[in-house]
């Protein structure tokens, strides 16, 4: 097998998070459920962009901000993720590709256009999101390069985007290519909610050995599994999975891979802005130590060093220099 190009190439919705600061008579006359999300029609996106104050935009998507902070630590990533031939979608691939990770997909032409998270920021910090998925429910499988998916030691899925039919073959196109090849696949749940609609196709794909890398939280390792104990829980997993991890937020994270377990604590930090990005960037410290062979707890702390990053202000991107912040911690 040779070595390949990418440590990770992952697929994603390709989303730009919109956001600006409001005050709170806004969020009332926009009718927005401060403090929540709320999935928005195209009219209702269009409606709440034209009614924000300047903002900044950034490229999101689980699985993107992943690869940004594999990125930042010095990883190798490809990403694969739909956006439309629009404003935003001009933002989302400089963005990502800016970040030193190689993006191809060919936007789509029609309707609707690129997804974006629009996020209204109140003075007490509260942060209220309206998310549009838009183009990125339309990844086809056309658009998968599956020798660039043979070319990545590792493929990372992210759970959200296995709702809508079309990305969902193209995931399942990915799998074979990356097995085809010999390469990783891992998965991330991404949310209960994900798992209510599609863990009986999850836990098929657990079932037929097409996943080596799971990534989950205890909650939804509960719903996956149906198992309220969290050691039963995982253990259960680990006997059909390679490599189970879940993150249990203050109390750390655990990691079963090929019978060696391994846990550690949450990094201490002075406070939690945001816990928005958290398993994301958790994801992306494990998987740059996975890609080198390093020791699984080592994996860990690198995924819990990201992590803590990440909520230690808004958003979910990594803003201090995750190289340095992992130099000082572990040398």
């Amino acid at each position: 097998m040779s070595e390949p190009l990418y440590d990770v190439i992952a697929i994603g919705n390709a989303i730009v998070d919109v956001m600006a600061p409001c005050e709170d008579a806004e969020i009332e006359t926009l009718g927005l459920a401060k403090g929540g999300m709320t999935l928005v029609d195209t009219a209702r996106a269009q409606e709440l962009y034209d009614a924000m104050g300047p903002a900044r935009e950034i490229s999101g998507g689980s699985a993107a901000n992943t690869l940004a902070g594999l990125a930042a630590l010095g990883g190798r990533c490809a990403f694969i993720g739909q956006v439309a031939d629009d404003q935003l979608g001009e933002v989302f691939a400089h963005d990502i590709r800016a970040g030193g990770i190689a993006y191809d997909t060919v936007v789509r032409a029609d309707e609707p256009p690129t997804a974006r998270c629009l996020i209204f920021v109140t003075p007490d910090g509260q942060r209220t999101m309206n998310t549009f998925l838009g183009a990125s429910q339309f990844l086809p499988a056309e658009a998968l390069d599956e020798s660039q998916i043979a070319a990545a030691g590792i493929l990372y899925l992210e759970g959200y985007l296995w709702d809508p039919e079309e990305p969902r073959k193209a995931m399942r196109r990915a799998i074979a290519a990356a097995r085809n090849a010999g390469r990783k696949v891992a998965f991330t749940l991404s949310d209960a909610f994900v798992i209510s609609r599609h863990g009986d196709d999850f836990r098929a794909l657990i079932e037929d050995g097409q996943i080596d890398i799971l990534f989950a939280n205890e909650h939804e390792l509960a719903a996956l599994t149906g198992v309220e104990d969290f050691q039963t829980g995982i253990e259960q997993l680990a006997a059909k999975v390679s490599t189970v991890v879940v993150t249990r937020s203050e109390n750390g994270a655990h990691a079963i891979s090929n019978g060696e377990h391994a846990h550690v604590p949450a990094e201490s930090i002075a406070k939690v802005v945001d816990t928005t990005g958290a398993g994301d960037l958790f994801a992306a410290g494990f998987l740059f130590g996975y890609a080198r062979n390093k020791p699984l707890a080592t994996c860990l702390t690198l995924g819990a060093i990201c992590a803590a990053e990440v909520i230690s202000h808004y958003g979910a991107r990594p803003e201090a220099d995750l190289k340095e912040l992992v130099a000082a911690r572990l040398g």
